[in-house]
């Protein structure tokens, strides 16, 4: 007789997967780009293959039953295998040819990659890019990346990171804005200018007190917490701001103020899953960015 587990494939178990963390069918064939039928059908046919009703159906949508909790933890387990085979396998690739996918904050996609890509990219032309540039934290573990250039050590295990280089950061200004309210000569001068700061994000005031600065949200005068925004509200000339100074390098509107100063760095990690980093498209990838981060403060 057939063992109905036979049925059970990993398509199935994604759907279950996807349903109960997205706890709707729609919002689970939109993380999937799915369709709402096909996840219904593969719903019902995972719950035949093991024969227990996996999900209570509401008006709302669907919760776990207590056989759906109790196989979760397992289900999750076998989302994780499949991707460290999915890992191992593209381990195997033999020629840097490929789609290598990279994460890294805004500002550094916008101002510090793109040199670095379009060298790989004449150097390389097997090598497709995708670049992600975002605030938040990609799981390498699911390929949601193959390498991400981060701020921060990680902590993930299975995870090959190195310490590639420190950004330097400065004070900026618009001309057009200084030129309007002069130039200060102090940090007391420029502290009575107007500032652009974060809106819900504390980063940089934690950032000015450590300097001894002693300010909260009130004193930015305009606050975003989007990177590239809070960036074009400088350029723009509604005040001061800090940045990165490769960012500040590349925009010639701006002027920096007290370039003296020494401020903290922003420490710049790279980090690739330990089978993907021996990948030849992910190792000569890893290399380029290592080697053009490292210049990118010379």
């Amino acid at each position: 007789m057939d063992n109905p587990l036979n049925a059970l494939d990993w398509s199935l178990v994604r759907a279950f997967l996807a349903v109960a963390e997205e706890g709707s069918l729609s919002a689970a064939a939109r993380a999937l780009g799915s369709s709402q039928p096909t996840l219904g059908r593969q719903v019902r046919e995972i719950e035949t293959a093991l024969g227990a009703e996996l999900f209570q159906r509401h008006a709302k949508g669907l919760t776990l039953s207590d056989t759906g909790h109790a196989i979760l933890p397992a289900a999750r387990a076998m989302r994780a295998a499949v991707g460290q085979i999915s890992l191992i396998a593209a381990g195997q690739d033999a020629a840097p040819t490929g789609t290598v996918r990279i994460t890294a904050s805004v500002i550094v996609a916008h101002f510090v990659l793109p040199p670095i890509l379009a060298r790989l990219r004449a150097e390389e032309p097997g090598i497709q890019i995708d670049l992600v540039a975002t605030d938040s934290s990609d799981n390498l573990l699911f390929r949601e990346a193959d390498i991400a250039v981060r701020m921060y050590r990680p902590d993930q295990l299975d995870m090959v990171t190195r310490h590639v280089t420190d950004l330097p950061i400065g004070i900026f200004a618009a001309t057009r804005y200084l030129d309007r309210v002069g130039r200060p000569e102090t940090m007391e001068e420029a502290l009575a200018l107007d500032w652009v700061g974060y809106d819900r994000s504390e980063l940089l005031i934690r950032g000015m007190r450590d300097l001894g600065l002693q300010v909260d949200r009130s004193f930015f005068a305009t606050r975003t917490d989007d990177q590239a925004g809070n960036w074009q509200l400088v350029r723009a000339g509604c005040g001061v701001g800090i940045a990165q100074i490769a960012t500040g390098r590349a925009t010639p509107e701006v002027e920096q103020l007290f370039p003296e100063m020494a401020l903290p760095s922003l420490p710049v990690w790279l980090t690739a899953h330990e089978a993907m980093r021996r990948t030849p498209r992910v190792a000569r990838v890893w290399d380029v960015l290592a080697e053009g981060l490292a210049r990118a403060v010379s």
